[in-house]
């Protein structure tokens, strides 16, 4: 057992930097520079526009065009005005960036990928999977599995190796990509993780972890491209995992002309501001704006940049705003549940214990473990809550969804293949209230309201991983809880299937092409197409 001082110097320095990175097993090689065409491998010319994709984490449609009329975004306005917008892109779910970035690597939802969310309950490990904590948290759990859990098992383990990663389909094209900064960055070039030594030392972690990832790998100070990059790597700075450092490494790249066909790139610091200030602050959007004109000004001018690299701007998930009172904010599951024998988190499940709950924010999943526990029994004692929105739950191969504060007599009950076709070409069968989940029928077609793509998304969510579970979102302006969860008080959160948490905008130049739909689910097909037309 490591001492509580122990434990708080390792939460310390875990929650500088919530997910560590990586570094090449191999030296990264310079090259003469030569300007920022890219090269091949054998020194000519590529054909082909690489495509790089800046991923500002929570970037949303109102903020960034404010931030642009008052003239704090001029890279990002610059990049609208040379290509296309599209304000109203759907997100994954649970709409939080790990399960986020699984379906925009893989192409697919979480049925499929098998990331459910930010935490969860693995029934064959028996424990709660986090890959992030807050604060109090961290005093409670098992810290050195957390960031085994994020930095090697999540890629490596738990994303499902039936779905490749858009990494590993470009390898296989014998294409090279660059990841930095990216939360998922599973590929096929074998890397091996540095783990600072304070951390090594405080976790009794081994110092190098091997994985695979894509061929160019930048993930924090421990993941370095440019060998001179110091000073957005310090402990205050998160150890590299902010907008600069991520700028600085892309523009590495371009530097010395290695840029590859696809390039992601995550920009982490708006998605903490946005937490922080709520939805309608622009002080993260303008900090991301600053590193994007560092990487425009890499190429001599900004006319030049989008003449020689394709240019996709996104955000993962949208916030809405919490209301500021803990008491009319915070719904206290624990408190809901509490007929149930429920563990602490401080401890994997035991034979008596009847209900486990993992909550991501504006989300929760609520699992059954007493094999005498019906989910209907869970779903009765939700249904009290009139601040939730949605309950879901598997019955057979359907799915069983009411709403929170009802008796359950408004329910729908759907499940996939059958006479109704929604705008994505998705067919359902569809019995019930459909207006619990804001569906509208008419001559076999579906429209969606306030929960876009909402029948696709919840099954993903409800056959993302073994377990007897219930899903269950909150009402905008509230937030799930459990034992020691963190809060966003007058701030923002996401999490929910509702489109304030749901819709971002996506930005993209040097085509006129467009993804099939308008998810982030069909992006990867359309990047692959990008980079071998």
């Amino acid at each position: 057992m490591k001492s509580r001082w122990t434990c708080a110097i390792l939460a310390f320095l875990l929650l500088s930097l919530p997910l560590f990175g990586c570094k090449a097993g191999e030296p990264f090689q310079l090259q003469e520079k030569k300007g920022p065409a890219p090269l091949s491998d054998d020194g000519s010319v590529q054909a082909h526009k690489p495509v790089v994709v800046i991923l500002i984490d929570s970037l949303m449609d109102k903020p960034l065009q404010e931030a642009i009329r008052q003239g704090r975004a001029p890279a990002l306005a610059f990049l609208q005005a040379k290509g296309h917008y599209f304000p109203r892109i759907v997100s994954s779910f649970p709409t939080m960036s790990v399960t986020i970035d699984s379906t925009l690597l893989t192409g697919s939802y979480a049925d499929r990928h098998h990331i459910p969310g930010l935490s969860w309950y693995s029934e064959a490990e028996n424990r709660m999977i986090y890959y992030g904590y807050g604060p109090k948290e961290a005093l409670k759990i098992d810290q050195p599995q957390v960031l085994l859990d994020a930095i090697q098992q999540l890629n490596q383990t738990q994303l499902s190796k039936d779905t490749k990663t858009i990494h590993e389909e470009l390898a296989d094209l014998g294409k090279d990509s660059a990841s930095i900064n990216a939360i998922v960055w599973r590929g096929k070039t074998a890397h091996t993780l540095k783990i600072p030594h304070l951390i090594e030392v405080a976790a009794q972690l081994p110092g190098e972890l091997s994985v695979t990832g894509p061929t160019f790998m930048s993930y924090a100070a421990f993941a370095q491209l440019d060998p001179n990059q110091k000073r957005h790597t310090r402990i205050w700075r998160k150890y590299g995992m902010n907008d600069e450092f991520s700028a600085q490494e892309t523009a590495f790249l371009i530097d010395h002309s290695r840029l590859p066909p696809l390039t992601i790139a995550y920009l982490p610091e708006n998605d903490a501001e946005v937490h922080k200030k709520g939805p309608a602050t622009i002080d993260g959007i303008e900090n991301a704006d600053k590193a994007l004109q560092s990487l425009l000004d890499t190429f001599g001018s900004w006319d030049q940049a989008v003449e020689e690299v394709r240019w996709i701007v996104m955000g993962d998930s949208a916030q809405s705003a919490v209301k500021a009172d803990r008491q009319a904010a915070i719904i206290d599951l624990r408190s809901l549940l509490a007929p149930f024998l429920i563990p602490p988190i401080s401890r994997p499940p035991q034979a008596n214990d009847q209900v486990v709950i993992a909550a991501n924010e504006r989300m929760a999943y609520v699992y059954a473990l007493d094999p005498k526990l019906s989910l209907s029994a869970l779903v009765t004692q939700l249904q009290r809550e009139p601040r939730l929105d949605i309950i879901a739950r598997k019955e057979g191969s359907s799915i069983v969804v009411s709403a929170g504060g009802s008796d359950g007599k408004r329910r729908v009950t759907y499940k996939p293949g059958g006479p109704f076709q929604d705008e994505y070409g998705q067919s359902w069968s569809l019995q019930g209230d459909a207006s619990v989940l804001d569906i509208k029928r008419a001559k076999k077609r579906i429209t969606y309201g306030k929960y876009p793509d909402v029948l696709a998304r919840l099954n993903g969510a409800l056959n993302s991983h073994p377990g007897r579970y219930v899903v269950v979102t909150a009402q905008p302006g509230y937030e799930l809880a459990t034992e020691s969860s963190p809060a966003h008080l007058g701030g923002a959160a996401h999490g929910s299937l509702h489109e304030v948490d749901s819709l971002v905008p996506l930005l993209v130049t040097g085509t006129d092409s467009r993804p099939k739909t308008n998810r982030i689910v069909d992006l990867k097909e359309w990047l692959l197409r990008l980079v071998n037309e």
